[in-house]
């Protein structure tokens, strides 16, 4: 079933313009518009007056997609339903596995029919994309309740040619409030990463003076890289994805050399363990609980195979929690991807832990989503055992792993739509600063991942 997207009002397509003439160009939309609504009845317009997003997008699917004529919103590195459908479209044009996401086959398929195109006689600024009024937009999820402006940064590969700046503006019109739009500007920069690192010093001229800048760096954070230590610095918070990280634990243990360095980071993946870590502090509210947190020394985590960030968080926030310190960390590859690590408590207890990437048939769009994890204790007669999990299955599995006592309770976290990484950014960019849980669980993380042999 797709959803009903709001209409979009163009206030004005994107338009190629000259560096130097951004900001001119933004002011003149407004100007010839008549932000009061005023000129010929049209309704009342809201400006960017909440924030600037800052988008690093790493590579080039919904540049490809768009200059091959599957997508048509803006270009601004965020991937969402609409780039989701058009990837899908790909995928049955070419009798590709219909995933919906930037498989290496589709882009591989995207490369060869965009390096067709150009061999045609198509010139090299011909990778274009044409916004289209009433097509679905994914900063809708941020636009419909902030006006920002988004600036997006866009490697691609081939010549430095310099940087292309597109300047556009658009509003979805919300049924319950037709009389006054809110609108975002974009500001897209595209051009050899080289060429980005040459501009970065005007980036900053371009955040609106006064309100909260983020960053969202999609691709994993480099503290050696010149435009990210840049933006970095000027910007309220660093937003991620872990996610999306290639290589998790080399990539966990660069998040936790930024935290060192002062950065504030927020990872939208952390964001979808909120519900887990409700449930588990739930568990222990009652007195009797909470004393027999301590005898907790048997922690199992399952977790979609592929990516084991958000099992590794999870852990990371519960040792925290416990003041465990971490002694041993060993990984096991095969059809299951084990994980098996040591704790000591505070009272010299050992707690063994173990995670577990199960395969499974439909990852969907997030990689690694926790399935279900226990709590318990080799003391037959603690009262600490827990089973959470996300379905019927999870919690079988979980029943069946057995130990010295039966789990005392069993909670079902339900399926969230927040969980995708748009609706997870419009809360994020209601706050910022330093996330201390985050760091502190971050911490424990990169502990354990320098313990590997």
């Amino acid at each position: 079933m797709i959803s009903q997207a709001p209409t979009i009002f163009s206030l004005q397509a994107p338009k190629d313009i000259s560096l130097n003439e951004i900001e001119a160009e933004l002011n003149q939309i407004w100007q010839s518009y008549g932000i009061t609504g005023a000129d010929g009845g049209l309704p009342a317009a809201t400006r960017a007056t909440t924030f600037t997003l800052v988008v690093y997008e790493p590579e080039e699917t919904q540049y490809l997609l768009a200059a091959l004529g599957f997508y048509n919103g803006p270009i601004d590195g965020i991937l969402g339903p609409q780039m989701g459908a058009a990837l899908r479209q790909v995928q049955v044009k070419y009798g590709l596995p219909e995933t919906g996401t930037a498989t290496p086959e589709t882009l591989a398929v995207l490369r060869e029919e965009f390096a067709k195109r150009q061999g045609t006689g198509a010139s090299g600024d011909s990778v274009a994309y044409n916004f289209s009024p009433t097509s679905p937009t994914i900063a809708d999820e941020i636009a419909l309740r902030n006006p920002c402006r988004i600036i997006a940064l866009f490697p691609i590969a081939g010549e430095d040619e310099g940087v292309k700046a597109q300047v556009s503006a658009y509003c979805p019109i919300q049924k319950q409030s037709s009389s006054t739009l809110i609108c975002c500007e974009y500001i897209t920069l595209s051009g050899t990463a080289a060429a980005l690192e040459r501009v970065g010093g005007m980036i900053p001229a371009l955040l609106i003076g006064g309100l909260p800048k983020f960053l969202w760096w999609k691709a994993t954070p480099d503290p050696n890289n010149a435009l990210f230590k840049r933006l970095a610095a000027v910007c309220n918070n660093v937003i991620v994805d872990s996610c999306n990280f290639n290589e998790p634990e080399s990539d966990l243990l660069s998040l936790q050399e930024l935290v060192e360095t002062g950065i504030p980071l927020a990872d939208l993946n952390w964001r979808r363990l909120a519900a887990w870590q409700e449930l588990t502090a739930q568990a222990y509210d009652s007195p009797h609980r909470r004393a027999a947190l301590k005898e907790i020394d048997r922690v199992t985590i399952d977790y979609e195979k592929g990516n084991p960030t958000q099992a590794l968080l999870f852990l990371g926030w519960l040792a925290s929690r416990l003041q465990w310190l971490p002694v041993s960390y060993k990984r096991e590859n095969g059809d299951y991807e084990i994980t098996q690590i040591r704790f000591v408590a505070q009272d010299q207890r050992q707690v063994e832990a173990e995670l577990a990437g199960v395969p499974v048939a439909d990852v969907g769009e997030v990689v690694g989503d926790l399935i279900a994890l226990r709590l318990s204790s080799t003391n037959p007669q603690a009262d600490c055992g827990t089973v959470i999990c996300s379905e019927t299955g999870g919690c079988m599995r979980m029943e069946t792993h057995g130990g010295a006592q039966s789990a005392g309770l069993f909670q079902q976290v339900s399926s969230l739509s927040e969980q995708k990484a748009e609706a997870l950014l419009s809360q994020q960019v209601q706050r910022w600063g330093r996330e201390s849980l985050f760091e502190e669980s971050l911490a424990v993380i990169g502990q354990i991942l320098q313990l590997e042999a």
